[in-house]
């Protein structure tokens, strides 16, 4: 296993990487993008165990409802570069279990590849999303080819891709990029069907970061985004070699779709768990705000609170029952339930503007406008800001001012943005969970239920 200082090490590899316009010759020295690499670092150090052939506790591979209950509410407290590595190999082992009886050799591939991560201790991201193009066409029908990523050409030992993904979280702090199809495919698309893992520093691989980290030297204003952000990256293959034992899935457009949904199971199951947290945030920030402008007995006040407090129990509510109610493969690995888990994130991506909206209708404009801290320490000003900006003597101004500073920085600000479109967004758009959710919902026994309800059993089985 590697220490965090291996780790930082291990990302001077060459690797082609960009942030605002220029090349970063070091991921781990850059003043904004070095703070991601240390927080993944102390993810290192944390799991470290110089016992040889140790795997780390975070890529334990559940086998129950219990085990898959430890590793979701150890997920809640480790840097996401960790969290995306676990939700990679979990997807990894899912998808090798769906295509094992068409695929065996493809489907041991997975297996071994897995091994060999974990007993080398290494990061991966996922790249799925493509650049798509033209929506309303299928890979194979775009004006420009590369729209979805593909192979361009195949050799003796592997196979070359081109093209891009999208929407990466910490692409450039990995080793691996887990490169799948982004949906299902369709004869004619053969060439789109492609599923690899590749070397963040492979030759031709490119990737432009992006990250909602504040541009601030005082970082007090921003107590949640100041301490812990993310880059997104663009990545691009630019003619990449991909060697065969690195190739999951080539040309067969009937298997495309499984790797797709076996990564939206994970990632929506990552994001129902972090929902469960960020809604009782947002229920103890509009408790917290109402009490400090003195309003938490108003009845509409207490009304919203209500509304969102019920909104975050039934998030919690899916998650308990997709744990509990997790199917085991024949490898013996627990996997959440389908159903639970793609209604859950639904209803709280779903509802996430509806408590966004509630808490800053309780909050006021002083979500955005309160003074800055340092603006609070001024000498000639700094008592007057902390005089108005109290409301009683046992609400003093400093106090109220750092919750507004947290609600804006979590709900209104860079990380605000971010969180409202990635709560839609992580593990494909309310669409895709609509459609998972009603493949695996149960309408015979709804149907049932209906035709005992009406007192027509003669019916049930026949309609």
């Amino acid at each position: 296993m590697m220490t965090g200082k291996d780790y930082k090490a291990s990302l001077d590899d060459g690797r082609e990487t960009y942030f605002e316009g220029e090349q970063i010759a070091n991921v781990a020295e850059h003043p904004l993008l070095g703070q991601t690499v240390e927080s993944a670092a102390k993810g290192y150090d944390r799991f470290y165990d110089p016992t040889p052939g140790a795997v780390g506790a975070f890529m334990k591979v559940p086998d129950s409802a219990a085990a898959l209950r430890e590793q979701v509410e150890l997920h809640e407290t480790v840097d996401l570069l960790t969290h995306v590595t676990y939700a990679s190999i979990m997807t990894l082992l899912t998808a090798a279990d769906r295509i094992e009886a068409d695929l065996p050799e493809n489907a041991a591939r997975i297996r071994a590849y897995v091994d060999q991560v974990q007993k080398a201790d290494l990061r991966i991201t996922q790249c799925i999303t493509d650049s798509k193009g033209d929506r309303s066409k299928r890979p194979s029908q775009q004006d420009d080819p590369d729209h979805y990523v593909r192979v361009v050409e195949r050799r003796d030992g592997g196979v070359v891709i081109r093209g891009a993904k999208l929407h990466i979280s910490a692409a450039s702090m990995g080793h691996e990029l887990m490169t799948i199809p982004t949906k299902s495919m369709k004869p004619g698309d053969e060439d789109y069907a492609i599923a690899c893992m590749v070397p963040v520093n492979a030759p031709g691989v490119k990737i432009i970061n992006t990250t909602y980290a504040p541009r601030h030297e005082d970082t007090r204003d921003f107590p949640i985004s100041g301490q812990h952000h993310t880059p997104e990256g663009f990545v691009i293959f630019d003619d990449v070699f991909v060697p065969s034992e690195r190739v999951f899935l080539d040309g067969q457009v009937e298997l495309a779709g499984l790797f797709a949904h076996s990564l939206g199971l994970w990632e929506r199951l990552g994001g129902l768990s972090g929902m469960v947290n960020s809604f009782d945030a947002l229920v103890g920030f509009a408790q917290l705000i109402s009490e400090a402008n003195g309003l938490e007995r108003v009845a509409h006040i207490r009304e919203k609170i209500s509304e969102m407090l019920i909104h975050a129990t039934l998030v919690r509510s899916s998650l308990e029952a997709a744990i509990e109610n997790c199917q085991i493969t024949s490898d013996g690995a627990a996997f959440p339930d389908e159903l639970y888990t793609n209604a859950g994130k639904y209803h709280g991506a779903a509802n996430w503007s509806l408590m966004v909206r509630h808490l800053h209708d309780i909050g006021g404009g002083a979500i955005l406008t309160a003074p800055g801290i340092a603006d609070l320490e001024n000498e000639h000003v700094g008592h007057l800001a902390r005089k108005y900006m109290s409301t009683s003597q046992a609400v003093d101004g400093q106090y109220r001012t750092r919750l507004f500073h947290a609600i804006r920085d979590f709900t209104a600000d860079a990380y605000g943005g971010w969180n409202a479109v990635t709560q839609i967004q992580a593990g494909g758009g309310l669409y895709a969970q609509r459609i998972v959710s009603r493949l695996h919902y149960d309408f015979e026994r709804a149907k049932r239920a209906a035709l005992e309800l009406a007192r027509m059993p003669e019916y049930i089985g026949k309609v």
